[in-house]
């Protein structure tokens, strides 16, 4: 790829009587504009944090909580007045637990092949595969769930139905693992390449090499990206909602009942709040209150991850060198070849594991979603309970899209643009580990303060634009964190250039930071709307409706839509009707094609433009 750079002219020295740029205190009033749309940016990513705590703190207030009780008694009936919920913690945190297990050892090991055993002409494309397996939506990780996990459990576990808490382990397993490979081969590739010139020039083989000298170094970002797969995990609500079964009041009665309760229904944190009680409990009393405080649990607990998750650690030097160096030495020359051999084969088996999952997955969902190859399933309303096509439920989805993505651009841009040129140091990692966190938060706290914020207390019921405005702190981090990062990538003549031509700072952002980074903005407003397209608990309280709402709303109040992960997830709940799952996967095929669409549009971008250096005017 051939680029062009477009050298700045070249600007005369000022003399005594050449015009200067004007003061801060003379600053014309569009450079105060630009500097209050960057401000604002920044504050709405703050104010969508203060809402949510606001939210929960209004809710624990209108009610009495116990909160030891909460967090000791298994027992939970609104009816008899009892909110515990130490059985929806264990399962939380089983259910987590499990997910580790299975994708850390896969995670890292695919990470380790990417970055240290495969030339980068091959490591991309299965790179790729790894960016897509994220960006299937988690009601169709669901469907896959209800179709082909629980079976499995039901057989290995000799239960009927296959609802359980290893069922949700497994699934939530194959969402996270993506995530920890990307943090983890971003560590990796972080590892200066003098160590593994050091370990090659010592005779170590490929194996030694990772152990003693890039493992060390990147220990605390593969951490780091585990942290992160554990935030997601213990927020997700759809996909663990339709395998998981919702029975309260689940404990194992001794250690020895533990694994048998693994093959039985359990309840979550967050499957608890998706499910119909929140509707039930109004706005206000003891009951909503025991809800709002199992948010409070739930948005600690993975704002803890996630600030574990980011936590900046310095970078040091093995103080030791190499570890480890003269246990090989030690090691017998016959077993190490052997068992680098083994290693290898290991690793490129875990890296071929989802790719695999990828294949699989696309597989399942052209077998049994075949009625979406057929054009007349798209550009076809719904017909009675399960028939017709998905048209309507289409323009809705892409009405949220299109409304979510004008929002939350500006405001994203703005966000990005002040923590990559105005703050510094531990300003900037604070705003930036807020932007994680906002990102990180639970979608369903989100869907329900919107649902008691818009269609409560604003009377606006159902609502399109209520459900596109609680998506829109799904963006605005992914876009504000991208456009930080090509901010910082940014050559440094280029800012040199524009000091040297005397431009204020809204004029260098105006004339070179938005030309330069509307690449890597674009990027991210394409990679959040692909996970925005697939979200469904903020929408099931907020916007959309299984039938009879119109393709195109009229207005605001009042006005639902039908959306393709609310309709999936409807059809979901009735596994017993043959057309009903027909139309089902149908949809999710849908759905997956157009995530895919912007998925691989945003990564074309980034192959597009990544490392491009031009100047800009």
């Amino acid at each position: 790829m051939s680029v062009t750079l477009e050298r700045p002219v070249e600007a005369e020295a000022p003399g005594p009587t050449a015009s200067r740029p004007p003061a801060h205190g003379g600053r014309p009033r569009r450079a105060r504009w630009v500097w209050g749309w960057v401000y604002t940016g920044m504050f709405s990513v703050v104010l969508v944090l203060a809402v949510l705590i606001g939210y929960l703190t209004t809710g624990i207030t209108s009610g009495d909580v116990d909160w030891l009780n909460l967090v000791s008694d298994p027992s939970w009936s609104p009816v008899n007045g009892a909110f515990g919920a130490l059985s929806m913690i264990y399962g939380s945190a089983v259910v987590c637990v499990l997910a580790l297990l299975l994708a850390v050892p896969v995670g890292w090991s695919a990470a380790i092949a990417l970055s240290e055993y495969l030339p980068p002409r091959f490591a991309r494309p299965l790179r790729l595969s790894v960016e897509l397996l994220a960006a299937v939506p988690s009601i169709v990780y669901g469907l896959i769930g209800i179709m082909v996990i629980r079976p499995f459990v039901s057989m290995l576990g000799g239960v009927p139905g296959g609802d359980s808490l290893l069922a949700a382990g497994i699934v939530l397993a194959v969402m996270i693992m993506p995530t920890i490979v990307a943090v983890s081969v971003d560590a990796l590739s972080a590892v200066p390449a003098r160590y593994r010139e050091a370990a090659y020039s010592l005779g170590l083989t490929r194996r030694e090499v990772v152990r003693s000298a890039v493992l060390p170094q990147a220990r605390a970002g593969m951490r780091a990206g585990v942290l992160l797969g554990l935030a997601r995990g213990l927020g997700e609500a759809i996909a663990v909602f339709m395998v998981i079964g919702r029975a309260d009041g689940r404990l194992p009665a001794s250690p020895g009942d533990f694994f048998d309760s693994l093959v039985r229904p359990g309840q979550t944190l967050t499957t608890k709040l998706a499910g119909p009680e929140p509707m039930l409990a109004g706005t206000s009393g003891p009951y909503f209150a025991a809800l709002c405080a199992l948010g409070v649990i739930l948005l600690l607990l993975v704002a803890a991850a996630t600030v574990w998750g980011t936590r900046k650690s310095s970078y040091r030097p093995a103080k030791r060198g190499l570890r480890g160096l003269s246990g090989h030495r030690a090691a017998a020359t016959r077993l190490r070849i052997p068992r680098d051999r083994l290693t290898t084969m290991l690793r490129m088996g875990a890296l071929a594991l989802p790719g695999a999952l990828l294949l699989g997955m696309l597989a399942i969902l052209l077998t049994r979603g075949g009625s979406a190859l057929d054009p007349a399933f798209w550009f076809s309303p719904s017909a009675g309970a399960a028939g017709g096509g998905v048209r309507d439920q289409i323009l809705g989805t892409l009405l949220l899209l299109a409304t979510t993505a004008l929002i939350a651009l500006p405001l994203g841009y703005a966000a990005g643009v002040l923590i990559g040129t105005r703050a510094t140091g531990k300003t900037a990692r604070v705003l930036e580990t807020v932007t994680v966190a906002i990102g990180g938060t639970p979608t369903i706290l989100l869907g329900l303060a919107g649902y008691v914020l818009f269609c409560s207390a604003m009377g606006w019921g159902r609502s399109w634009l209520a459900g596109a405005i609680v998506l829109v702190p799904v963006v605005v981090p992914v876009i504000a964190l991208t456009t930080a990062g090509r901010i910082r990538s940014m050559p440094p003549e280029i800012t040199e250039s524009a000091l040297a031509l005397g431009l204020t700072r809204a004029q260098y952002i105006r004339s070179v930071v938005i030309p330069y980074t509307w690449p890597a903005t674009l990027t991210g407003l394409l990679l959040g709307l692909a996970r925005a397209a697939g979200e469904t608990a903020p929408l099931i309280f907020t916007a959309t409706v299984f039938f009879g709402a119109p393709a195109v709303p009229t207005g605001i109040v009042n006005s639902p839509v039908q959306a393709l992960p609310t309709h999936i997830f409807t059809l979901s709940q009735d596994s017993g009707a043959p057309e009903a799952i027909t139309q089902a996967w149908g949809s999710a095929l849908v759905l997956v094609l157009i995530t895919a669409a912007l998925l691989s549009l945003a990564v074309a971008l980034r192959n597009r433009f990544e490392g491009a250096r031009r100047w800009t005017t």
